[in-house]
């Protein structure tokens, strides 16, 4: 029981920097979700986006820490 305890305790803190991270995210200059490759169509009564450049960020960046943490952890 007490790597469950251990486990949700990491979770908890990586969603409150998850978060965080989000937060301030927002106020970076170059604009996080306005990258090129993300697919934006306005015409006059429809709006669609589609964040591909940003997902495809967002997934590379979260394997690469997922694997660290995970290898760090076989240690």
């Amino acid at each position: 029981m007490t790597d469950l305890g251990k486990w949700l305790i990491f979770f908890g803190v990586f969603f409150i920097v998850f978060g965080l991270v989000l937060l301030l995210v927002e106020k970076l200059p170059f604009g996080f979700g306005k990258l090129p490759g993300d697919i934006f169509i306005k015409r006059d009564n429809f709006t669609f986006y589609f964040p591909l450049a940003t997902s495809l960020l967002i997934s590379l960046l979260l394997t690469l820490i997922l694997n660290l943490i995970f290898w760090l952890f076989r240690k």
